[in-house]
């Protein structure tokens, strides 16, 4: 089966009546729980800018109440499952400064929680990783958004 393209899905979709797009997203909402968080992001972003990041942040903060940090094993495996979820909601936003906030909430939730406590190589590699992403996202904001994150990226980088 070959898939049309971008290109031409938007074609076909401008043809459709306004009832006939209304049943089309919702059909799609309907398939995944990604679908359905992206469409309630987007229908709401415009009414309160901070939802998505307030939103991110609870469901991170609640995966990390939820895991373990006791031995280096399960707080390696808790990291990488909350690196997942969290990579699927930086999916959910295109803003940049909403992701770094979520990634920075991340990197603070991992050095609060004592995951970093256990010097393990793949922990400390996936902080310094996420750090990175976090200042290529910086480096692309303007003079005053990025002296407003420098504080906080220089309080990470010093474990």
């Amino acid at each position: 089966m070959q898939i049309p393209s971008l290109a031409q899905l938007k074609k076909e979709l401008s043809y459709l009546p306004e009832k006939e797009l209304i049943e089309v997203i919702l059909e799609l909402s309907k398939f995944s729980r990604d679908n359905k968080s992206f469409l309630f992001f987007k229908l709401n972003e415009k009414d309160n800018p901070g939802l998505y990041v307030e939103m991110a942040q609870e469901d991170l903060l609640v995966e990390f109440q939820n895991s373990r940090s006791d031995h280096y094993y399960y707080a390696k495996k808790s990291a990488q499952k909350i690196r997942r979820k969290m990579n699927k909601l930086l999916k959910l936003s295109k803003v940049k400064t909403d992701q770094i906030e979520v990634i920075l909430f991340f990197c603070e939730q991992l050095k609060e929680n004592g995951f970093l406590d256990h010097q393990h190589a793949v922990l400390d590699n996936l902080y310094q990783m996420q750090l990175k992403k976090a200042v290529k996202l910086i480096d692309g904001l303007h003079e005053d958004l990025q002296f407003d994150y420098e504080g906080r990226v220089d309080e990470l980088l010093s474990i």
